[in-house]
């Protein structure tokens, strides 16, 4: 596909939108990787307002699930990051 001529050049604003986007899915991965392990997890709102969803919560294989959707947004996160960085190092942004 041929680029406009307006898009040959990369705009710092969209350069900038990515960066925060690879940025923000890193660290929301991170979080979601690290959450359900600590003891703010098992001292929740929700938890102590319904006994049953603080059940759940506590259930390893919700942690798990969790902990799973946290490496692939920390993965993605990366990917788009390095993504990010090589298109405007090698000058495909």
């Amino acid at each position: 596909m041929i680029p406009f001529p307006t898009e040959r050049r990369g705009h710092p604003i969209r350069f900038a939108l990515r960066l925060l986007v690879a940025a923000y899915l890193v660290e929301a991965g991170l979080v979601l990787t690290i959450a359900p392990w600590t003891v703010f997890w098992e001292r929740n709102y929700f938890a102590y307002l319904i006994p049953s969803i603080g059940a759940w919560m506590a259930d390893p294989y919700v942690r798990g699930a969790v902990t799973g959707v946290g490496l692939v947004t920390t993965f993605a996160g990366l990917r788009d990051l390095s993504n990010v960085i090589l298109a405007r190092s090698t000058g495909g942004e």
